[in-house]
């Protein structure tokens, strides 16, 4: 057994791994440099992980990522940048709704 936590595993001057242990909690910690970073974990086969940093979409806002969707989105910043914000006369608008 290991005697401690991690051990780099290392050829011709690369390291190709790395041992870590996973806690009683489940948790397993990549490093002060992986800190605050989004990693998507996959997992291959049993007991086989990829782990990929990167930035990820929530699922409620992936529709905006679509191409089409991009194209609405550009079109009405375009008209909002043409057609700024004026005052409203409430009244008159509850009178055109009635």
């Amino acid at each position: 057994m290991l005697s401690c936590i991690h051990e780099f595993i290392k050829y011709k001057e690369h390291e190709i791994g790395v041992i870590k242990k996973i806690g009683s909690s489940g948790q397993i910690s990549l490093g002060k440099k992986f800190a605050g970073q989004h990693v998507l974990i996959e997992e291959i086969e049993t007991g086989v992980w990829i782990l990929k940093t990167g930035q990820f979409v929530p699922k409620n806002e992936q529709r905006l990522h679509a191409e089409s969707t991009k194209k609405d989105i550009d079109k009405a910043v375009d008209w909002a940048e043409k057609n700024p914000p004026a005052a409203s006369n409430l009244d008159e608008i509850e009178n055109r709704l009635k």
